[in-house]
């Protein structure tokens, strides 16, 4: 059984209604706002999984995100952006995005949904081990495709094909622009977690009810506790 489920997903973002609205037209998602909180906004699809949070931060984007987003689309057209890659030279087109430069890459098909993300893809110092403590904390299988790079296919309930991690050789230096959530599942905790290699970097405090851990390549991501009856 695994120790979570997939929650959401959350990117940090310098504008958050120019980059809101940019990702939510490249993801297929609607763009919703608080009554309570003008300055808050979300991405939300048909199912609570499709959830995305653009969250606001002080610092600009300083080098090549660790974690992008791989997109579907029925062609290049239409895709804003800085083109890093030319259509042709691998099997999808490199882009950054033009409010706040984050890298992301689009695969091409003819049978394209509302709803277009594809996959999670993370750079990784140890592609097949870190792949295998994700399948463990999140189910699903882990694949090694022949040294090159693993994935995690079947995860239970997540709104994407596969997390992917690519071998890169520079380490990381900052922390991650995208990041996902994730729910305990009954009887799981913390504790299992960090049994398993992760490490708690903000306790639950008077401004957050989640725990920000890290795994064993240092990638952020947050931790829900089920919620008292």
């Amino acid at each position: 059984m695994s120790l979570a489920t997939f929650k959401d997903l959350c990117i940090d973002v310098g504008d958050l209604p120019g980059e809101a609205a940019f990702w939510a037209g490249l993801l297929g998602l609607r763009v919703e706002s608080f009554p309570d909180d003008p300055d808050e906004l979300v991405l939300r699809g048909d199912r609570p999984q499709q959830t995305v949070w653009p969250n606001p931060v002080p610092e600009g984007k300083a080098v090549k995100n660790r974690v992008h987003l791989d997109v579907w689309a029925s062609s290049l057209d239409g895709i804003t952006g800085t083109r890093v890659t030319e259509p042709g030279e691998q099997g999808w087109t490199t882009f950054t995005d033009p409010v706040g430069g984050q890298e992301f890459c689009v695969f091409t098909r003819a049978d394209v949904g509302l709803y277009r993300l594809k996959d999670v893809v993370v750079d990784a110092a140890h592609h097949q081990s870190i792949a295998a403590w994700w399948a463990q904390v999140l189910g699903g299988t882990a694949h090694d495709d022949e040294g090159r790079y693993s994935y995690v296919s079947d995860i239970p309930g997540v709104p994407f094909d596969d997390i992917d991690f690519t071998p890169v050789p520079e380490p990381k230096t900052v922390k991650n622009r995208i990041h996902w959530d994730i729910d305990l599942t009954p009887g799981s905790t913390v504790a299992d977690l960090v049994a398993l290699g992760a490490t708690v970097l903000r306790e639950p405090d008077d401004d957050i009810r989640w725990t920000v851990m890290a795994d064993p390549e240092g990638n952020e991501f947050c931790v829900f506790a089920p919620r008292a009856d």
